[in-house]
């Protein structure tokens, strides 16, 4: 068995908690250091017992002790200093293949990737005497890591890398970004690749005035116009709507070069599906250590992970398997149940943009997801439902003599609004005691599940912007409150996290009976939680138009005919899978009219 122990140096705070760990641990006892402190906590392997007592013991949950066998260290490729994240296993990519990476946030996918790109030498583990490369290729004869290992190594693989944070490139480019695809464009594409992903009107912009969505298309352009060997892509739907995550996904496939290897880390379950040829999963305790899957194909793989098995390597990795399902809430059910809230035809004028929406209602039980590209008036028609806007034309009635509560999450959120100098536990605390009470399905499900229960203890203004999507959106799920508005819950969140957060969106309104609308860009979240969809359509910028709300299966067809794209589900998971353009399937689709589809075995007796 070989143990590994993992201090974060930003939660260990030695001034402030009495050195409970070094006070406690039982080795200690008897002379011999297992745990001391110099500075920061420092825990010996080698010593370490494995005991937990001072994991128990650390008021900052900075410590993190695991047993693993001890056949992993004949694999394990890369460690972070004494007491850092550990990463076993390399995915390895395959020339002429796109290689998909899943899974948690912290398992090591970025790590990964650095090295496949030649950015990071892996040390195999050894934080003090680093090996040469002749050793980390003798660790790996005989395996499929040996000869690109040997290219790396030798220079012979020239990386094309778009990075997962891309908000650092203004940073260090400046200028307009038509110049800076023409200084990198190595293969004469960039021209071909501005029109495919609609950068035409920002090419006089500078890099350092672009949004999200438009700095993420660019970064896209550039690696895809330089001449490489290996490209890797961090992330690449970060910060776009499903129109253009599908344009950047067939930008990918059509543009790199037939023969070269790629590789593509993505929580889009549906667009990692689309791209890819074959995955690996990572898994692992995030920030403690990661372990590379065995590969699969792309189907298998998908569902082994979200079946929360591995079969290749007998390893468990989620206790309950996720299931996707056809909501089946008949036209009946509907109206015997109780309305929460209803509009009429609403019409809102605001800087120059006008939003028309058609009359609906909104039910007890039910959660109505919201699609559209950015800038149609999704945030808008939120806003106005808050109580945020009051629109020119139209009004949201409620019951009478009825006062709903609402908990709105927000597409853009702040520690300043929230206040950023109370901790995250007031914050939880706050919005539901409950949430803070072992064993309630509050903090099981939301607190404990997306890792929240890590950070209790640290201020709003000390965390990431990963960390601050997770506590607000436990917060705002956690309030009591009739209808709950959430604009975006899963942006930068992982697989595990939008899944956790759709599920438990699901349980809230079918159990406490509420309500919620729901903006979200990953159609797999949407088809898992939305009992009905709002699709807006029109020019983002200028105008919007939302039709009235659809029953699923007719809002995905909708709303996937205007994005041009055909989806099937997958009969094991349910989960949607995205049809390969001009496939047997997407044909098939596209000439009955039924762009969104659940039995593909149904689809061809209709044919027939």
């Amino acid at each position: 068995m070989v143990r590994v122990a993992v201090v974060d140096k930003e939660l260990c705070k030695p001034d402030k908690c009495q050195l409970e760990c070094v006070r406690f641990c039982p080795i200690n006892k008897t002379g011999r250091k297992a745990i001391e402190v110099k500075g920061k906590a420092i825990i010996y392997e080698e010593t370490c017992i494995g005991c937990g007592i001072c994991v128990r013991k650390c008021p900052f949950k900075a410590l993190s002790i695991v047993n693993l066998p001890d056949e992993l260290e004949r694999i394990v490729m890369h460690r972070y200093g004494i007491n850092g994240f550990k990463l076993y296993g390399l995915p390895v990519p395959r020339r002429g293949s796109v290689l998909g990476i899943i899974g948690k946030n912290g398992t090591g996918k970025s790590t990964a990737l650095r090295i496949l790109a030649g950015e990071l030498k892996p040390n195999l583990g050894e934080t003090g005497n680093e090996p040469g490369w002749d050793d980390i290729i003798r660790r790996f004869r005989g395996t499929e890591l040996q000869n690109f290992l040997r290219d790396i190594a030798e220079g012979k693989l020239k990386p094309a890398h778009k990075i997962q944070y891309i908000d650092i490139v203004p940073r260090r480019l400046k200028g307009p970004i038509g110049k800076l695809l023409e200084r990198v464009d190595d293969r004469g594409v960039a021209k071909e690749l501005v029109k495919e992903l609609g950068l035409e009107h920002l090419l006089d912009r500078d890099v350092r005035m672009l949004s999200g969505g438009e700095l993420q298309r660019f970064m896209v352009a550039a690696v895809l116009s330089r001449n490489a060997d290996i490209y890797l892509f961090d992330e690449p739907s970060s910060y776009l709507d499903v129109r253009e995550r599908v344009r950047v996904a067939r930008a990918i496939r059509s543009y790199v070069p037939k023969n070269s290897y790629v590789v593509v880390v993505e929580h889009d379950i549906a667009m990692l599906d689309y791209l890819s040829d074959y995955v690996v999963i990572m898994y692992g305790e995030p920030g403690v250590y990661g372990i590379a899957s065995k590969p699969y194909g792309v189907r298998v793989g998908i569902n082994n992970f979200l079946n929360g098995y591995l079969p290749a390597e007998n390893m468990r990795i989620r206790r309950e398997p996720i299931r996707y399902t056809i909501p089946a809430a008949s036209i009946e059910a509907r109206v015997a149940a109780k309305t929460y809230i209803k509009w009429d035809r609403i019409v809102i004028e605001l800087n120059g943009f006008r939003l028309s929406v058609e009359p609906g209602e909104l039910y007890e039980g039910e959660v109505i997801g919201i699609v559209g590209p950015n800038g149609i008036g999704k945030t808008t028609f939120v806003r106005v439902i808050a109580g945020e806007l009051k629109p020119q034309q139209g009004s949201v009635e409620t019951p009478v003599g009825q006062k709903l509560k609402v908990s709105y999450k927000p597409q853009y959120i702040s520690p300043e609004r929230l206040g950023e100098d109370i901790t995250v536990e007031r914050l939880l605390r706050e919005a539901n005691p409950q949430a803070l009470t072992p064993g309630s399905w509050l903090y099981v499900e939301l607190v404990k599940r997306l890792g929240v229960d890590r950070f209790l203890e640290r201020r709003l203004s000390e965390l990431s912007g990963g960390e601050l999507q997770k506590v607000v959106v436990a917060a705002v799920l956690a309030r009591e409150a009739d209808i709950y508005l959430l604009d975006e819950p899963s942006a930068y969140l992982d697989v595990e996290e939008r899944l956790a957060v759709a599920r438990a969106i699901r349980r809230l309104t079918e159990t406490r009976g509420v309500a919620a609308l729901v903006v979200e860009h990953d159609i797999a979240v949407q088809d898992y939680i939305a009992n009905r969809l709002l699709v807006f359509t029109g020019e983002p910028g200028r105008r919007g138009y939302a039709h009235p709300p659809k029953p699923l299966p007719e809002g995905m067809n909708l709303f996937l005919s205007e994005l041009g794209i055909t989806i099937r589900k997958d009969p094991e998971t349910g989960r949607p899978r995205i049809n390969r353009e001009d496939s047997y399937l997407d044909r098939l689709q596209r000439r009955l009219n039924k762009y969104y589809y659940t039995d593909t075995k149904k689809l061809k007796e209709e044919e027939e």
